[in-house]
């Protein structure tokens, strides 16, 4: 007879990463804890526990690259992950992708260096394999006080609406603002288009009489500022 998965409910005790939560607090599980719990199954011979430990091994034992994987890249390199499987893994790094940006933004954060620009954005972007462009809106103060993604795209670039940018800015009254996109590769340098796009942007903004502070680029562990570099 073939063998069955094996559930959390039929794991030993010291394996039952439920109760481990319930008795010592959610905080207390490891990685693999925190996805078995998600998973809720095991592989035929299999306990959960053990599935989620092997996959995050094949991940480098980095919860951020397994966040990076599609979900039809997790239904295809591990055996035993299905759609509900993977659409529920996906759910989680999404929600904790949002509490990360809102809980960010909940106190109109304020802007001082390149630096609070890359906290407040890269839990959002650094873990995406593909683009996306985002303005945030600054007060006098520079609080940001609106971000908006304007454009997702590929996993080498993006197509963005200047037009588009600058009506939401003026919409917002906003005194400055800063582009924010990421770089899937790894490599936060800029290319030139980004070279380009920003001067288009900045001149645009300029006639305006909107600032354009600074525009930052965000890879997966490091970053790239125009302000920084003195290129603004």
């Amino acid at each position: 007879m073939k063998p069955s998965s094996i559930p959390i409910r039929n794991l030993g005790e010291d394996d039952k990463p439920r109760e481990k939560a319930l008795t010592q607090g959610i905080r207390a599980l490891s990685d693999a804890e925190l996805v078995a719990i998600i998973f809720g199954g095991g592989l035929p011979g299999m306990s959960v526990v053990d599935m989620a430990r092997s996959i995050l091994l094949d991940c480098g034992g980095r919860v951020d690259n397994l966040a990076r994987l599609s979900m039809n890249e997790l239904m295809s390199k591990y055996k035993g992950v299905g759609p509900a499987k993977a659409v529920s893994l996906a759910a989680a790094f999404e929600l904790g992708r949002r509490n990360s940006l809102q809980a960010a933004l909940r106190d109109d954060p304020q802007i001082r260096s390149s630096k609070d620009v890359v906290h407040l954005m890269s839990p959002l972007l650094a873990p995406l394999e593909y683009e996306e462009f985002w303005v945030l809106m600054l007060s006098r103060s520079n609080r940001v006080t609106f971000k908006r993604c304007v454009s997702q795209g590929g996993t080498a670039a993006t197509l963005v609406d200047i037009k588009l940018i600058l009506k939401r800015a003026l919409d917002c009254l906003a005194e400055g603002i800063i582009l924010v996109h990421n770089h899937p590769s790894g490599n936060p340098t800029p290319s030139t288009q980004d070279d380009n796009l920003t001067k288009r942007i900045k001149d645009g903004a300029t006639m305006l009489d909107i600032r354009l502070f600074d525009h930052v680029i965000i890879a997966r562990t490091n970053s790239y500022s125009y302000a920084d570099e003195g290129r603004l």
